[in-house]
């Protein structure tokens, strides 16, 4: 058996999968903030005591956690330390000098994980050729480590200039810093990120020291109590590129676990598109703290090799701390059920970014909230159903929920209850609805061209509300959506993704320095995957290079084809970077010189063969109808009846339409009014818009 485990803001999704059988199981209990570990484990309790299973047969656990963006967001890493080369004290502050919002005069700019009394300089310089212009005052670096040791540092991150392309001084300081310093955490940016831009990669080194000790005493925690619940098999981590690794390699680099959560969700949705047979879909995972959005693009997940954490302000770019490291390209659209409502200054409605989490919840969930969330207003609404919540495990307080809104937006505003109720949801929809389409736009796509797959415990409810916002015509609900994320782990391969900075023009480009790296960073890959149980012969490599134009300040990431590589010809690395580049902005740049930023490959093992449980449900329309429910219909803004179905009694093939209500115990899809619905052999519902 292979279990999947997701830890999101506010609940914790468990998907077991009975690999005899074929079988899939699940569970959804609340996350544990003080805690992360222990909510795991009584889950994977509840899982197996449920269902009558046997511990020591779990022979995989793969994990995907919030913890690592939650340290940094809520800044409750280890006191960290940077020390940098002499002249670069500030770099981390100056960044690239550019501002978010140019007319804000009061900008708010983030604060840095390391505080200027803890930022150091030793004199040593190496030239961008890799030259040592100055040997490494190793004098200096003790006295250093002396400051350290007395300001009781937990973590110490360390990058030179120009330590991508000369690592030596970076190696001589981690050697002498781990001596000096035992049990402090020593991160070295060449081994972390060895890439161009100093401010990224010192930014991606201290954020993975700050979090490196947190990270490494949970994956203890959760080991250890795997083991005491007599679960023999091992720990995988997913990161945030949709690959696996081994806990042992995990704990070297947990910046790169900062979205491994969602990375699950993405790779279940390219699963479920390729089912239906729509390889452009956008996937959309709502949870209970946040909204995300991905594409995915002739059933691959579009990738990225730069996002921002912690931003001052969550929806403007460049507000946030920078991380490069190689993740699926997915965006923050907006607000997760728990999201707080509330009235503006300018007498408008507001959703988050503040949360009730799981800690104390939503009002409606009776566990000492009184915030109005998005939930609050669902429930309102008729969208979700107070005895059948979670299957009926958590039961919601609907008088509790009227107060709730009654109190932040009804009265303020001089609205009924059922009117702010409105209000809260169409402010959540038409905001992930901009959102998602900027998101689109930036690649060059649109939206409407694309299938919606929406995942996560709100993501079936707010749905097709949203797509209709976008143009789409289809949106295809997952059975399980609400636990999309752990299932998608099982989904998901084992991987390897490296990158290393190797700038030249393309011209005089040194094909055998190339052909080292890539053969380096090859060797690390298959080393890993084997030690991970991956044969050999199923192993896939990718190699991938960062382009651009001579003078350009951003590069474009292209596939490299292997005759490419073996006959060393820069005329066809140069047509594959102009291919990308006119595919994104619809021409090229004539007569114009191109360089090599940098060299990616990625290691693979093939996509483990999991399915979503074919439909076992038989008989007719009539067994699965649960009842009839008042549904508010955004069309004619007043109640309308709609009936309520069971959504493990659906035989495949059933049909219906709108407005309907279809449930399941981690998630509940509404279907508007006009709209059309069918399911498929693989249990997916599949919504034609009107």
């Amino acid at each position: 058996m292979k279990l999947g485990v997701d830890i999101g803001g506010t609940f914790t999704d468990f998907v077991l999968l009975d690999e005899t059988t074929g079988r899939l199981f699940s569970e959804k209990v609340l996350t544990t903030p003080d805690d992360p570990s222990r909510g795991v484990l009584q889950g994977i309790d509840s899982i197996l005591t449920k269902n009558g299973l046997y511990p020591g047969a779990v022979r995989q656990v793969i994990h995907g956690t919030t913890l690592v963006a939650n340290a940094l967001i809520e800044r409750k890493g280890v006191k960290t330390a940077l020390v940098t080369s002499r002249g670069f004290r500030d770099v981390l502050e100056i960044g690239r000098e550019w501002r978010y919002d140019i007319y804000d005069l009061d900008i708010d700019v983030v604060t840095p994980l390391v505080p200027r009394s803890l930022r150091f300089e030793v004199p040593e310089r190496i030239g961008p050729d890799g030259a040592v212009l100055e040997p490494l005052d190793l004098a200096a670096l003790a006295t250093v480590a002396g400051r350290l040791r007395r300001a009781s540092v937990r973590a110490v991150a360390v990058s030179f200039l120009h330590a991508y392309r000369n690592a030596e001084h970076e190696r001589q300081a981690k050697i002498m810093l781990a001596q000096a310093l035992p049990g402090v955490t020593v991160c070295v940016s060449s081994d972390v990120m060895p890439i161009l831009g100093e401010y990224e990669r010192t930014s991606t080194t201290v954020a993975n020291a700050y979090v490196q000790p947190i990270f490494e005493a949970y994956v203890r925690r959760l080991v250890s109590g795997l083991v005491e619940a007599g679960v023999k098999g091992e720990l995988y981590l997913m990161q945030s590129d949709g690959g696996m690794v081994h806990h042992s390699t995990a704990v070297e680099h947990p910046i790169r676990f900062v979205q491994s959560g969602p990375a699950g969700g993405v790779h279940a949705a390219s699963l479920i598109g390729r089912l239906a047979n729509e390889a452009d879909v956008l996937c959309f995972d709502m949870g209970g703290t946040t909204a995300k959005a991905a594409l995915v693009e002739k059933g691959e997940p579009t990738r990225a090799t730069d996002f921002e954490v912690a931003r001052v302000y969550r929806f403007k770019r460049g507000s946030g701390l920078p991380v490069r490291l190689p993740a699926i390209d997915m965006i923050e659209i907006g607000a997760g059920g728990g999201s707080i409502a509330s009235v503006n200054r300018l007498g408008l409605i507001e959703v988050g970014p503040e949360s009730s989490g799981a800690e104390p919840g939503p009002a409606c969930y009776g566990l000492g909230g009184s915030e109005a969330t998005v939930t609050d207003a669902d429930l309102v609404l008729g969208y979700l159903d107070a005895g059948s919540f979670l299957g009926g495990d958590m039961p919601l307080d609907v008088a509790a929920a009227h107060r709730a809104i009654e109190k932040a937006v009804a009265r303020p505003l001089g609205l009924s209850v059922v009117e702010a109720a409105w209000g809260i949801q169409e402010t959540v929809s038409e905001n992930m609805s901009q959102a998602a389409t900027i998101h689109c736009l930036e690649k060059g796509k649109r939206a409407s061209d694309f299938v919606l797959i929406p995942i996560g415990g709100a993501g079936p409810v707010h749905a097709c509300r949203v797509a209709t916002k976008l143009g789409m015509r289809r949106v295809i609900c997952p059975f399980g959506a609400g636990v999309a994320s752990a299932f998608g782990f099982l989904a998901s391969p084992f991987a390897f993704d490296a990158v290393h900075a190797s700038f030249s023009p393309l011209e005089t480009l040194d094909w055998n320095q190339s052909a080292e790296i890539i053969g380096r960073l090859q060797a690390r890959g298959r080393e890993l995957l084997r030690s991970s149980g991956v044969s050999e012969a199923a192993l896939q490599v990718r190699v991938l290079c960062a382009m651009r134009y001579t003078g350009q300040g951003y590069e474009l990431e292209v596939s490299v084809p292997s005759e490419v590589l073996e006959r060393r010809q820069e005329e066809g690395l140069r047509a594959r970077f102009e291919e990308e580049y006119r595919a994104l902005y619809g021409r090229v740049q004539t007569g114009m010189r191109c360089e090599v930023v940098s060299w990616r490959v990625v290691v693979a093992s093939p996509y483990p063969d999991v399915w979503p449980e074919p439909s076992q449900a038989h008989g007719d329309l009539d067994q699965a109808r649960k009842g009839m429910r008042q549904l508010y219909d955004n069309g004619t803004r007043r109640f309308v009846e709609a009936p309520v179905f069971d959504r493990y009694a659906l035989p495949t093939g059933a049909s219906g339409t709108g407005p309907a209500i279809i449930e399941e115990r981690e998630s509940t899809v509404v279907v508007p009014a006009s709209s059309t619905w069918t399911v498929d052999a693989h249990r997916n519902l599949i919504i034609d818009l009107r």
